[in-house]
């Protein structure tokens, strides 16, 4: 009887093998494996934003009236390090705040970050980003390469301004 487990497959594995076994695997045809995206996902949902997951989702929330703050999440390091730290600071320590604060996860959420890029352009694609929405609109960006390299509180104090001038 072969009593191989995952785990033991996993183990021996070198990580470029792991990642091909984890696409392969991947009937959702997402780009990363639930047990990597989760945690970074709840890093922000646990702090009150809502997902967005669906194309239909994206398009639903971006057709309501006031501003709707969007994390585009990421597994990168620059996400972890200062695009979702700085964005929960800039929400907690605003005085003025989007009515709406929401994320999705590139390479996860595929169809709702492709229906949301179309609301980006002409930006190019970019993970993690941060948008602000005001009746649809995009009114304030932060890509990528705005984001790496910065603190989380440089994050937050860029945002904290596009707070005060979109979010009354």
């Amino acid at each position: 009887m072969n009593t191989t487990t995952l785990h033991d497959i996993i183990s021996c594995l070198p990580v470029y093998k792991l990642f091909i076994y984890f696409c392969v695997c991947n009937k959702k045809n997402n780009m990363y494996p639930e047990e990597i995206v989760i945690p970074m996902k709840e890093e922000l949902t646990d702090n009150g934003f809502s997902e967005l997951l669906t194309s239909a989702d994206v398009e639903t929330q971006l057709s309501k009236e006031g501003t709707t703050l969007v994390m585009i999440n990421s597994v990168c390091g620059c996400s972890a390090g200062s695009a979702r730290p700085g964005v929960l600071m800039a929400v907690a320590n605003a005085k003025e705040k989007p009515d709406y604060i929401t994320t999705s996860f590139a390479g996860f959420d595929v169809d709702a970050i492709k229906t949301l890029r179309q609301h980006l352009l002409p930006y190019p694609p970019s993970s993690p980003a941060i948008a602000l929405f005001k009746n649809g609109q995009l009114v304030h960006f932060i890509e990528r390469h705005q984001i790496e390299g910065r603190s989380a509180q440089i994050i937050a104090h860029n945002l904290i301004g596009a707070f005060a001038e979109h979010c009354n």
